[in-house]
């Protein structure tokens, strides 16, 4: 955001679903740690005779994920060719989805009240990961054919913060279904932001710009909101020098803190889509998503409601329960805190890793035999003054916005009473003497 112009972009996000087998074939999708082209077959290579087969299992997820997004799930769905020169997918063209994805609409609401609107999930196949050198390009097919969920958002996201919040509470979603890993660092998930500039009386308006900016390939939601930051200075700058940004694709490289261009940017006419002759119809009716709802557990959204309006938990311990790694540790909480006051089972669970491990009998035991929690707002109130002096910057962040600066405050509290402090006393008290 700049005095005279503002950022708007939307999201698409690639995540590996996580299947025994490929999208369209039975090799194993047990790819991460195998040797280079070892799990390939005629399908996935594209070999002339070989017949694509859909894999059942990885439509239940993306479906599954849909239902928890909000989605409209199409009762008729079908995949499409998408021909465009892919050097990493022999066959020449991508098995996707057009106009007829296995889910549309849909949203995800932000922790900040912000709802994120969605255009469609949809399935498709991912490509072959390149190796390059000075010389050679090296070409490993383990990865061509996997199946591969992209989340499409409505150009709406207005911040670099808010992108990155969405990215990782999706990300988490995914998780907690069991639908992906959606590990960064193995290319299981991948965020790709659509960026573009607007002025203010455009955003009044809600017009959006002619062009878009698509940062392709991200593997880390702090380089994306890096890239978004730099994109928005490199296209201002153009605007404001009077010419119009290149509708094109380009990568950000961490090294330089830049985007570099790539290739133009493609519409989906220059797709020429057409639907797969090899692949019939897919054709669901309602009593078998009635089905894939019935087995949807509680959401995170959901649990964080429950744990803070009727458990009584704090938003910082409720927070990190249903997000991030703490989403391992809901189903164990949910079960113990039936028997057990759920303030002291979180504090435990989130603050004492020996207690995680335990049986239920034996952590209801060393609960009981365990009274060093303190819930004297004295002692806390010495602790959380004497945190809030040694940690100027996080007060700071506080004041000038940033929410998330309580939680650290209330870490430092926490580790400074070597995880006795009541964790929601503690946010209590910091937030009253920052507004004192």
């Amino acid at each position: 955001m700049t005095k005279d112009f503002r950022l708007i972009l939307g999201l698409e996000i690639h995540l590996h679903v996580k299947t025994a087998k490929k999208m369209f074939c039975n090799c194993s999708a047990d790819i991460y740690s195998a040797e280079p082209n070892t799990h390939v077959c005629p399908t996935c290579l594209g070999l002339p005779g070989a017949l694509p087969v859909p894999n059942k299992h990885a439509v239940e997820l993306t479906q599954l994920l849909g239902i928890a997004l909000g989605c409209t799930l199409n009762l008729d769905s079908r995949f499409d060719r998408k021909h465009y020169f892919y050097h990493d997918l022999p066959k020449g063209y991508q098995l996707s989805q057009y106009d007829q994805p296995l889910c549309v609409g849909g949203s995800l609401k932000l922790r900040n009240g912000k709802t994120i609107e969605l255009e469609r999930i949809h399935l498709e196949e991912d490509t072959a990961k390149s190796f390059h050198s000075k010389d050679d390009t090296l070409i490993d097919f383990n990865k061509s054919g996997m199946p591969l969920i992209e989340v499409v958002t409505k150009p709406v996201i207005t911040s670099a913060e808010d992108a990155a919040e969405f990215g990782r509470m999706l990300r988490d979603l995914a998780r907690f279904l069991n639908i992906s890993d959606a590990d960064m660092e193995k290319g299981q998930m991948r965020v790709e932001p659509n960026i573009s500039v607007r002025t203010v009386e455009m955003e009044r308006a809600n017009e959006l710009p002619e062009y878009k900016v698509e940062v392709k390939n991200i593997n880390s939601f702090k380089y994306m909101e890096k890239a978004i930051r730099y994109e928005v200075k490199r296209q201002t700058e153009i605007l404001i020098g009077g010419k119009m940004p290149a509708q094109e694709n380009r990568g950000y490289d961490e090294k330089a803190d830049a985007t570099l261009p790539q290739r133009s940017k493609e519409d989906a006419h220059d797709y020429r889509y057409f639907p797969d002759p090899d692949i019939p119809p897919m054709r669901f009716d309602q009593a078998y998503f009635d089905g894939l709802k019935s087995s949807m557990p509680e959401l995170p959204g959901a649990a964080y409601l429950r744990l803070t309006s009727v458990l009584g938990l704090s938003a910082v311990a409720a927070e990190m329960l249903t997000s991030g790694p703490g989403l391992g540790l809901l189903q164990k909480f949910n079960d113990l805190s039936q028997v057990a006051d759920p303030v002291k089972v979180a504090n435990l669970l989130l603050n004492k890793p020996g207690y995680r491990d335990l049986e239920k009998d034996e952590f209801l035991q060393k609960m009981q035999s365990d009274e060093s929690t303190i819930d004297d707002a004295d002692i806390i109130l010495a602790t959380v003054k004497n945190v809030i002096a040694q940690n100027n910057k996080a007060v700071e962040d506080y004041r000038s916005g940033k929410d998330s600066a309580i939680q650290y405050l209330v870490g430092q509290v926490m580790r400074e009473t070597k995880g006795k402090a009541n964790p929601g006393l503690s946010e209590e008290l910091i937030l009253k003497e920052l507004m004192s």
